[in-house]
């Protein structure tokens, strides 16, 4: 949606390892914001997002206007039964409608034979390789690993937002995820003792109010009692009026 960063960017370069030919869609699609969420604040700088594309060696920007995705009288959606009913999408009710029908939109029209999507949201990434399997698109959806600030903040557009004071407060996120691996490689199998801890770490720093923390099945998303294989932990977590996630895969065999 813009406002490229190195996480952006790395989207990019791994396409180039991949393709031919990389086209970058950009697009803040208004139909996965709710109301009282931030699509009219969203930051934006079109002529920065393009000098940093073609140095990436993008071959094509597709950046088209609002009103060309999204005609007068526009009436269809796409909508998955499951996925979206967990994390995020329990408090974004229309958020994973709206992501849905924007990527099968693109999809149809750009005709990727790759797509490369970021990590840090995983219940998207999720999303859009379920879509491309119900829906059979020949495409395949390749994951690009969370890039991180040098302390450890997952890179964001939203990271703007932040005062100092809050962007200390925002560093409560990766500490709990490297808290939580402790914890599963010493051995600790219990999910809600586990979940307790990550909230009192969050909680304990200023600004902070949970939306969720998550220990769930990487595939469905269902929460889990007891760790025996490889879990998800999701966070969700608003500093001051800014809401971060972030997120790792965490194997106790390992």
């Amino acid at each position: 949606m813009g406002y490229f960063h190195q996480g952006h960017l790395s989207l990019m370069e791994t396409a180039g390892t991949l393709c031919d030919h990389v086209v970058v869609s950009l697009f803040v699609n208004p139909t996965q914001f709710g109301e009282n969420e931030d699509l009219d604040a969203y930051p934006m700088d079109l002529d920065r997002d393009l000098r940093l594309a073609k140095e990436k060696g993008v071959s094509v920007v597709f950046a088209p206007p609002r009103e060309a995705v999204y005609p007068e009288r526009f009436q269809t959606s796409v909508a998955l039964a499951s996925l979206p009913r967990h994390l995020c999408g329990l408090d974004r009710p229309v958020h994973f409608g709206g992501v849905a029908t924007v990527v099968t939109k693109l999809f149809n029209i750009v005709r990727p034979k790759v797509a490369v999507f970021g990590a840090k949201d995983f219940q998207q990434l999720q999303v859009i390789r379920q879509l491309v399997k119900d829906l059979n698109f020949n495409i395949r959806i390749v994951g690009n690993p969370i890039v991180r600030e040098a302390d450890g903040l997952a890179m964001s557009s939203r990271n703007v937002y932040l005062s100092p004071d809050e962007r200390q407060s925002g560093l409560s996120l990766s500490r709990s995820i490297e808290l939580a691996e402790r914890l599963i490689q010493a051995g600790e199998k219990n999910a809600a003792s586990i979940r307790a801890k990550i909230t009192d770490l969050i909680t304990g720093h200023d600004h902070t109010a949970i939306d969720y923390v998550s220990l769930c099945d990487p595939d469905t998303l269902n929460e889990v009692d007891l760790i025996t294989s490889p879990v998800l932990l999701a966070l969700a977590v608003k500093v001051g009026k800014t809401r971060l996630i972030d997120n790792r895969v965490i194997d106790p065999a390992q």
